[in-house]
């Protein structure tokens, strides 16, 4: 049984002054929670922080000690309907942009921020800043865009209904009062930005510009409101299993998993289904294996042995967090070249979902946990830098005028 801690001790810089600092967010989970620590640390500085987000995630920013400025989000947070193509995906956050573009100068022409950071995805928030000439820094919970011929603009730009997508993000460009008018620089170029990732976990990360990206790692905090998990006694392995928030719907997957786990002598399962899935579903549930629908991830990683995930990179920040060997199993966008990087690092095994058979996973689960090279591989990773929330607000009152 390992114990770890999650808290990540925050020692306050000193401000150059107190300013307005204004994040302009969105409502999905994956996206916010990243970044939430740093608007924590900044108002601890002493900064005046608003935060544009859905109202639905305001108990997650009033906690910071921001104040919420509500618009209303298009985005499909509800019932977690994204599209399967990515351009669609994309348009998805493009058309939110454009509707939340004018609730934003609603919020903030009256009270401009004197700093701007956004979301990856709030192309709005950018939008803003560059039309009141103010400083932006962008939040990526996710991996940069690098330099060369394969970098993941081209990428991009090769999909099925690209060049549309583009012509409509240009011209939205065009009328919104940014000064950055091609689309790809817009979305893929930010003139700052901290990502909130380990260095490790980035594609080609030599070729990223240092100078417009700083690595500052999982900015992890106290998250002793979503509860605790006391590992059972007498448990000699613990094993979760969870895809996160917004692939959930996979009954026949935690089928499998119950079929691969259940009854296997020595290790205890949590097993986390979501909100869309009902544990009556899933037939018989063994003795050693508790369902839930949700449940605090990282504080059970934080006593676990191994872990089942969907490898979002949420997920995967957080396995390396707490130096579990991983079984990736990805549902979609960014997640298989997540769980490609995860087994690069020695500390995975990739199973696609049409191959994850309980004979696969069983067999993954006890090679990965029998192997010291693994286990070397964890530990070593684990080493890197995590928690970098002081270094990311320091980027932010670097960018301070």
């Amino acid at each position: 049984m390992r114990s770890r801690t999650s808290g990540t001790s925050r020692t306050s810089g000193t401000s150059p002054r107190r300013a307005h600092i204004a994040m302009i967010g969105n409502p999905v989970v994956s996206h916010t929670l990243p970044g939430i620590e740093i608007i924590r640390e900044l108002v601890a500085r002493g900064h005046r922080v608003t935060y544009a987000n859905d109202p639905l995630m305001r108990d997650l920013v009033t906690a910071t000690g921001a104040e919420l400025r509500p618009y209303r989000s298009t985005l499909p947070v509800a019932d977690n309907d994204w599209p399967a193509d990515p351009v669609e995906a994309m348009t998805v956050f493009l058309d939110d942009a454009v509707q939340m573009l004018p609730q934003l100068h609603e919020l903030y022409d009256d009270d401009p921020a004197d700093l701007y950071l956004y979301d990856i995805g709030g192309y709005a928030g950018r939008a803003l800043a560059e039309s009141q000439g103010r400083p932006t820094l962008q939040i990526s919970p996710t991996y940069v865009a690098w330099d060369g011929p394969d970098d993941i603009t081209a990428q991009i730009r090769a999909l099925p209904g690209a060049d549309a997508y583009f012509a409509k993000f240009a011209g939205w460009l065009a009328g919104n009062g940014a000064t950055t008018l091609d689309p790809m620089e817009f979305s893929g170029r930010p003139v700052r930005a901290v990502a909130t990732i380990p260095r490790a976990m980035q594609p080609h990360a030599d070729r990223v510009d240092t100078g417009a990206v700083t690595f500052v790692g999982p900015c992890f905090g106290d998250r002793s409101d979503q509860g605790g998990w006391s590992r059972p006694a007498g448990a000699r392995n613990v094993l979760l299993v969870s895809l996160g928030s917004a692939y959930t719907r996979q009954p026949e997957f935690y089928r499998r998993c119950l079929a691969a786990f259940g009854d296997l002598p020595d290790w205890h399962v949590v097993l986390g289904i979501g909100k869309y899935v009902r544990a009556a579903e899933l037939g018989r549930i063994p003795d050693n294996v508790e369902v839930h629908s949700w449940l605090p991830q990282l504080a059970i990683l934080e006593q676990a042995d191994a872990f089942v995930t969907h490898a979002g990179m949420g997920g995967c920040n957080e396995g390396l967090y707490a130096g579990v060997p991983m079984i990736a199993v990805p549902q979609g966008a960014e997640q298989f070249d997540n769980a490609d990087r995860l087994v690069s690092l020695g500390v995975a095994r990739r199973i696609d979902t049409a191959d994850a058979t309980p004979e696969a996973l069983r067999a993954a689960l006890l090679e990965l946990t029998s192997d010291p090279e693994v286990a070397r591989r964890s530990a070593a990773v684990r080493a890197e830098s995590f928690g970098g929330t002081t270094l990311a607000a320091d980027v932010a009152e670097s960018l301070l005028p």
